[in-house]
């Protein structure tokens, strides 16, 4: 395969060293989830590679987010897990996502803008090199979206801010992304069918808008750091479909990165894709390839698995799903506003939805309970093959190779782990 993609020296900057030039792109890990955070950490151990996790503002930000953590609370817990998982320095970077006024948009824009503003401030100051601006968003009384020159204003705005904290420590300047053709930070609302790839032109204006605003901001040099562009490439999922990349779609796009010198597309909501589409996407020029639901997904069935072979090896009832079941009936605020339809559809969707709101609700202290009490009940005792097989049937074949016996914790680490295989070996250029 050819690998002298435009999009490689973004690539490059990026990644830093020789590993920039043996890939065709990288995995943006996007979970904010300590025990699937920890397997990808050992995984990029094992195969030492560089790994690329990434936060939202929704989930850490200067007020905790949604996970009650702080940008520096975060990079710590990561870093220490890092650590733990004997990853060597260097290979670990970290990037705050949608960084803008998101979480605060109901508010008038001046304010929510200042938040926006003491959050980025936060993720520089924690060591958070990859910084993706989102200020596409409308605040009270504004339009839902708001015009590309006010737009590229805010995220100038936000990167002066940056810059600053970032001279001020020294060390690494952060590099940026910008655009956001994807759904809004926690998930789309609306059908798959209507979804549209980025016109080359709308590419190309975004880069142009955003180079303009830095520069009346007196940042030409930061945005020689703008390394990628978030674009649609007709990849998206919704509670129970995939739109899947079709590389003849979104070939004028493709074209666009050769005006686009040092830029690299961004590919959000590439969760399910198959392996070899995930491929075309690198190939193509998407250098950057966020995964996120797809791994708490993965997780997630793994562990219901293994509820049902406990019920098989002990007689007791499975007690997970029931469990979680009765958290998210009794603090619906996260699946409430997109799950629609009949009771039964939207029973079905809390639970297995690609869109994996179920996420949300792991790191809950009666969650946390009901995942501690089923792995204890199993322990380190090995899982019998044929019990794999039909509750874990995914997992089988590599059980049957593996000359070690399988427990619980490899059988969820190895849900994890296939996950991210399939993005390295869509990532690699050899």
């Amino acid at each position: 395969m050819n690998t002298s993609s435009p999009a490689r020296p973004a690539l490059e900057r990026l990644i830093g060293g020789p590993d920039g030039t043996n890939r065709l792109a990288i995995t943006a890990v996007c979970t904010a989830h300590p025990e699937v955070l920890r397997i990808a950490l050992e995984d990029a151990a094992a195969h030492d590679e560089p790994i690329l996790i990434e936060a939202t503002c929704n989930q850490v930000n200067q007020e905790g987010g949604y996970t009650g953590l702080t940008p520096q609370a975060f990079y710590d817990q990561v870093t220490a897990m890092a650590e733990a998982a004997g990853l060597k320095p260097g290979r670990l970077i970290l990037g705050g996502d949608h960084l803008g006024p998101n979480p605060w948009k109901n508010l008038p824009a001046d304010e929510a803008m200042a938040k926006a503003e003491t959050m980025i401030a936060a993720y520089v100051r924690a060591g958070f090199r990859k910084l993706h601006l989102d200020t596409s968003m409308g605040c009270a009384g504004e339009p839902v979206a708001l015009e590309d020159e006010v737009v590229a204003d805010r995220a100038a705005r936000l990167a002066k801010v940056a810059e600053a904290i970032s001279a001020s420590q020294g060390g690494v300047a952060p590099v940026y992304i910008v655009g956001t053709e994807v759904p809004p930070p926690g998930g789309a609302f609306d059908s798959l069918d209507h979804l549209a790839v980025t016109e080359p032109g709308a590419a190309k204006r975004t880069i142009s808008v955003h180079r303009a605003a830095f520069a009346r901001h007196g940042l030409e040099q930061a945005f020689e750091r703008v390394v990628g562009l978030v674009v649609q490439p007709g990849v998206e999922f919704g509670d129970d479909g995939i739109a899947i990349y079709q590389p003849e779609k979104a070939i004028r796009l493709k074209e666009a990165l050769r005006e686009l010198p040092g830029i690299a597309f961004e590919a959000h909501s590439t969760d399910y894709q198959p392996a070899e589409l995930l491929r075309s996407l690198a190939a193509d020029g998407f250098a950057i390839l966020k995964v996120g639901p797809a791994l708490t997904f993965a997780w997630r069935e793994a562990l219901y698995g293994l509820d049902h072979i406990n019920g098989v090896l002990t007689g007791e009832p499975v007690s997970l799903a029931p469990a979680m079941e009765a958290l998210m009936q009794e603090e619906p605020k996260y699946w409430a506003p997109y799950y629609r339809g009949s009771a039964d559809h939207m029973r079905v969707q809390r639970h297995f939805s690609y869109s994996d709101r179920i996420r949300y609700y792991w790191p809950l202290p009666p969650a946390q309970k009901a995942v501690d009490d089923l792995l204890g009940r199993l322990g380190d005792r090995p899982i019998p093959q044929t019990l794999i097989s039909q509750h874990l049937a995914v997992r089988y074949h590599d059980a049957v190779a593996s000359a070690s016996p399988q427990t619980a914790r490899t059988l969820l680490a190895a849900a994890v782990r296939s996950v991210l295989s399939t993005y390295r070996g869509a990532s690699s250029a050899d």
